[in-house]
């Protein structure tokens, strides 16, 4: 088992990304806090886990904007863990809105969950790493970080200011014995991408559209950026931190 003893929180859970990475490091017998402020798919998820028997599951009901209430709630699942020593970092939000009709509320929500929900959740997360001896802060910010798409200004500052703290956090944290890494994934096969192409004039066209950026022709399964995570935080990436891996198909260079 690849996180034999490890507790370790993961925010945006309930689904998606999150969910699929909960559920591997679980499997991977790590005791695992979900955070999520969807509270029927949470408990779904959690039921679901739990289910299967194995390292304690925990959770939270909480939103990374609210910063008190995340405070508490990481606090809580600390104690339900015993401790923390690592964190992932997904809950995340999406706009594609033209930057001439952007309204600075639209910015301000995007920079909040995205980048200041990152430094919320490291934030509340840290003195349970560092009374654990150290630990490991992954986050999940987006191949847009590193390559920009139309349409999509807030989200793309929003992702490269993740990939920024992450680094930063490698140098500040790396005497607390903290690994600091992020995950910049394309286009992947999430309930929230499946709206989208729904809500396409034409799903086909709008699909084929995506596909063209990469250099790998599938959507990405959210087995693959968990799979990706399972790396990053185990102790075979032990001595890699400020890295910035892309799981995104070939899109960065293409």
């Amino acid at each position: 088992m690849r996180l034999e003893g490890r507790r370790i929180v993961i925010s945006g859970a309930a689904s998606g990304v999150g969910r699929a990475i909960a559920k591997l490091f679980h499997q991977q017998n790590a005791a695992v806090a979900l955070v999520d402020r969807d509270a029927d798919r949470l408990a779904t998820t959690c039921a679901e886990l739990a289910a299967g028997g194995g390292a304690k599951v925990a959770s939270a009901v909480a939103d990374v904007t609210d910063d008190q209430v995340l405070r508490a709630s990481i606090d809580q699942v600390a104690h339900e863990l015993g401790g923390l020593d690592g964190l992932v970092g997904v809950a995340g939000l999406d706009l594609e809105r033209p930057f001439d009709q952007m309204s600075r509320a639209d910015w301000d929500q995007v920079l909040t969950v995205n980048l200041t929900g990152a430094f919320s959740l490291t934030s509340a997360s840290l003195p349970h790493l560092k009374q654990a001896g150290g630990g490991s802060v992954l986050l999940v910010a987006s191949g847009a970080a590193l390559r920009p798409i139309a349409s999509r200004t807030a989200y793309c500052a929003s992702k490269a200011g993740v990939v920024m703290f992450a680094k930063a956090l490698a140098v500040d944290l790396a005497e607390a014995g903290i690994r600091s890494n992020v995950i910049c994934p394309g286009v992947v096969d999430t309930p929230m991408f499946r709206s989208a192409l729904a809500d396409a004039p034409d799903p086909k066209e709008a699909l084929a559209s995506v596909l063209d950026r990469y250099l790998i022709k599938e959507i990405a399964r959210p087995d693959d950026i968990a799979n990706a995570a399972l790396f990053l935080t185990s102790d075979e990436a032990a001595h890699i931190t400020g890295a910035a891996l892309a799981v995104d198909g070939g899109r960065a260079f293409h």
